[in-house]
Order: structure tokens, then sequence, then C-alpha cells
């Protein structure tokens, strides 16, 4: 079986779309991905806002970003469908579990290094220090 991968994918409603039918798309695009064997972990409605630039004479859009686990397939058939889609103006799928794993690398590599400065463990022993003069004092 294929390593299970995380995406964002990004698409962009037509600005006149009312509530019921930006459900009815979203709706419809993570049926798209369940069916194919993938996962959504987060979905988030971000609603009207102003485009950078003008897409099909359009300057506003309704924006949803879906977080999703899967193998790929998934992504290519979703792809393949928004783009026949007439209500979804633009899309864009990012791959982002490999940026997450390096950023936790780098965040874990941050934290050894701050704990191995002299003022990082002054300050702990500091701490601990008045931890237990007001253990102490409460006694």
């Amino acid at each position: 079986m294929a390593e299970k991968r995380t995406y964002e994918v990004i698409f962009i409603i037509h600005p006149d779309a009312e509530d019921a039918e930006v459900m009815r798309l979203t709706e419809a695009v993570q049926k798209i991905i369940t069916d194919q064997g993938g996962s959504i972990t987060k979905t988030e409605m971000m609603g009207k806002r102003q485009l950078a630039y003008e897409i099909s004479h359009k300057r506003a859009g309704i924006y949803v970003l879906l977080e999703v686990d899967g193998s790929g397939k998934e992504i290519a058939e979703l792809e393949r469908r928004m783009r026949v889609n007439d209500r979804i103006i633009r899309y864009m799928t990012v791959r982002v579990d490999e940026d997450r794993r390096r950023a936790e690398k780098l965040k874990g590599r941050r934290a050894r290094k701050a704990e191995r400065r002299p003022t990082a463990g002054k300050a702990k022993a500091e701490k601990a220090a008045s931890d237990e003069g007001e253990a102490e004092a409460a006694a």
C-alpha cells in the first residue's frame, strides 16, 4: 500500500454562490476524497474574500480549505473533477507532510540548543530555587 501523505487543498468558489451551494460543493469534494480512500482531517470555510487579481471577471471568491490524508490518487481525481466544475474558479493542492516533519525536527533542535545555553540553565536553576522557596514558605 502506498505511503499516507498530508495535503492542503484550497479552492475558490464563484462569489455569487449561496451558502447551500457552497456546502453542497464542499460535501461533494469531501465525498470524492473519501470514496477514493483518503480522509479529511480538517475543513475550514474561510468565507468570501477579495482576490489578489481578477479571475474570469471576478474580484472576490469564497475560499474553502481542506486538509487531506491520502496516497495521492484521490488528489488526482479531485483535481480532475475541480478542473471541469464551473463553480470552482481556482484550486491549489500542496503536499505539506515533509515540510511539517522538517519543521518539527528544527523545533526540537532549537529546543535542545536552548537547553545548552548557559543563560537557559541559570533561568531553570533560579526557577527551581524559587519553587523550592515557595514550597518551604507554604509548609
